[in-house]
């Protein structure tokens, strides 16, 4: 019972969980020729929500054919509360000197947890960053016609082309933002 707990508290091996998302794809496709994605999930809780009275266009659809993406959503947020709050790791997480380094020359404070109280303690800057953040995210991910996980998993092992430029994009912006945005945006409030 003791090997149990110590291996659902350690993180699992790039060979386990790699597979293990490489075999949703077909999956997806047997049950019903299906993608792997969670942005359209939005759209879906968007047309749930709409008043008889407000008349939008892009949320009129039968949304209950797609409640399976709702469910696949509700799963992803539920596994995430058991990875991070059930089966969390006790043991503290371990920072490779290059990514101390990194934080160093950013000046972030880590001791006491790799999250600075800067970007996430509620305050006003916080909720600043966050919101815009997520207005930029949703703006791309409507943009791009889908996700990260939706054109990563099933675009590109279906071969399709806008994913793969999709995937580009992705990856480009987040280095750029990685390397460009985000030094900047300490240096700027801390």
């Amino acid at each position: 019972m003791n090997n149990l707990l110590t291996w659902l508290h350690s993180p699992w091996p790039w060979y386990i969980s790699g597979p293990l998302i490489g075999l949703m794809v077909p999956l997806m496709l047997w049950i019903g020729n299906r993608s792997f994605g969670i942005s359209s999930n939005l759209r879906h809780m968007c047309a749930i929500a709409q008043p008889k009275a407000v008349s939008v266009d892009f949320f009129h659809y039968n949304w209950r054919e797609q409640s399976w993406s709702l469910v696949f959503a509700l799963g992803a947020v539920l596994g995430g509360f058991l990875a991070g709050v059930v089966f969390a790791n006790p043991d503290p997480v371990d920072l490779s000197v290059a990514a101390l380094t990194m934080f160093s020359h950013w000046n972030v404070p880590i001791a006491g947890g790799f999250l600075p109280p800067v970007l996430f303690d509620l305050n006003w800057l916080s909720v600043i960053v966050m919101f815009s953040g997520g207005v930029l995210v949703g703006f791309g991910t409507r943009y791009a016609s889908g996700c990260t996980s939706g054109h990563a998993i099933t675009g590109l092992s279906t071969l399709q082309l806008q994913s793969l430029l999709a995937v580009l994009g992705i990856f480009a912006g987040g280095l750029l933002s990685a390397h460009l945005i985000t030094p900047h945006l300490f240096s700027i409030f801390w």
